[in-house]
């Protein structure tokens, strides 16, 4: 086996150098990083923010956003999109967006395949409904882009920079801006104020806005990513009989993504902030509008959330937080969750980075776990918890074959 000898790793090294100097002024640098719990060993073969990519796709959490579906549920169909591929697609739109405009793509892509790794199983439904149960029990709200945040530097101790968190927990592009400007990176403690506001004001959350370029990048192009994908699904894969209006920027995914993209590049090259032309915003606007009536709010769609997994999730809920403050370690709490190795030590060791943080309160735990479900985990466990629920009798899963 050989290994890089010093002339080898010197050379890499000006490669890098001579890389960054050709970025943007308006990128961030390697050498900005910032890590809230200590240094990394540097590596020559990885940036600061690569290494951040590199915990966040071997984070066993990473696997589970292969089942766990954005908008289409209980249907086997390879073609609609998962968690896992919905955050490839905003990494292939960001890093087009952030290659054109100079910036740093390693903090780009660790951003976007990171940005949703705290998602709960069904969907923004299933978010919602967490949220309800977290807010009814503990007084506190569920948002996916924070929980990320928790289960990429807390649950799993990956101490990633404060560049790609800060990007994670204010990447949220529900709402369409004409312009996006950076904020000021905040410190440790300003930080984890902020995430800690977003578990009890409602409002937190609207107030995010990423500190980078990069975050702004993908911000816009984790909106761009659903918005027209959510529109394939729904005509080839699902069917549903959605008529779309014509736009400046087109009503088909490809189209979407191109207009977009172009627009956004050709408004912003050389600033120090993202901007979109106004017919191109007004567009995007009436898109996501549309998108909500015609895909999102329809009585079919989000009937099996309401009908199945509302009280499958709350019934859940309840026997596991029973099973937590009784100590029953022979649930599937302890033995699927807590006694894993992976986080044993996380929630019950010494040692831990961020003690103040990381709470033990039952409902937190209970959270913690089911946000961590795939879809099909969420069923299985309901009807082991509940063999005899005639809930498990409503599931039905349209098969490749049928009509």
């Amino acid at each position: 086996m050989k290994t890089l000898t010093p002339d080898q790793e010197a050379e890499i090294e000006n490669r890098v150098k001579h890389e960054q100097s050709t970025l943007s002024p308006y990128a961030t640098r390697d050498n900005q990083a910032v890590r809230f719990f200590g240094k990394v060993p540097h590596d020559v073969l990885r940036s600061q923010f690569a290494t951040d990519a590199d915990r966040i796709i071997n984070c066993k959490f990473f696997n589970r956003c292969g089942d766990k579906t954005q908008v289409f549920s209980f249907r086997k169909n390879d073609d609609i999109t998962r968690r896992s591929s919905h955050v490839q697609l905003v990494s292939r739109i960001a890093r087009k967006i952030g290659r054109a405009l100079g910036l740093n793509l390693d903090l780009i892509e660790a951003i976007a395949i990171g940005h949703d790794i705290g998602h709960t199983p069904f969907g923004h439904a299933g978010e919602s409904i967490l949220s309800e149960l977290y807010r009814e029990n503990a007084g506190k709200l569920f948002n996916h882009n924070v929980h990320s945040v928790r289960v990429l530097n807390l649950i799993t101790r990956n101490n990633l920079t404060a560049q790609t968190l800060d990007g994670i927990i204010c990447h949220c592009g529900e709402k369409v801006d004409e312009r996006y400007e950076p904020n000021t990176l905040p410190d440790k403690s300003a930080f984890f104020k902020m995430f800690d506001s977003c578990y009890t004001d409602e409002n937190a959350i609207k107030r995010l806005r990423p500190s980078t370029l990069e975050g702004c990048v993908v911000r816009l192009s984790d909106m761009v990513a659903y918005m027209g994908k959510d529109r394939q699904d729904a005509l080839y894969s699902v069917r549903l009989d959605a008529v779309f209006d014509e736009t400046v920027i087109g009503s088909k995914n490809r189209d979407i993504i191109s207009n977009v993209t172009q627009d956004v590049i050709a408004n912003s090259l050389d600033k120090p902030y993202l901007s979109l032309s106004r017919d191109v915003f007004e567009a995007l606007e009436h898109c996501k509008d549309e998108n909500n009536e015609k895909i999102y709010r329809r009585p079919e769609v989000r009937r099996p959330y309401d009908e199945i997994i509302r009280p499958m999730m709350r019934k859940m809920y309840f026997k596991l937080l029973t099973d937590l403050e009784n100590k029953d370690e022979e649930s599937i709490i302890y033995r699927h969750y807590l006694f894993d190795e992976y986080i044993y030590a996380n929630y019950f060791g010494e040692n831990n980075i961020s003690p103040e943080l990381f709470a033990r309160e039952p409902n937190d735990v209970v959270v913690d776990f089911i946000a961590s479900m795939s879809d099909d985990y969420l069923l299985d466990a309901f009807a082991f918890l509940f063999p005899n629920d005639k809930l498990n009798d409503k599931v039905r899963y349209v098969g490749y074959f049928d009509k």
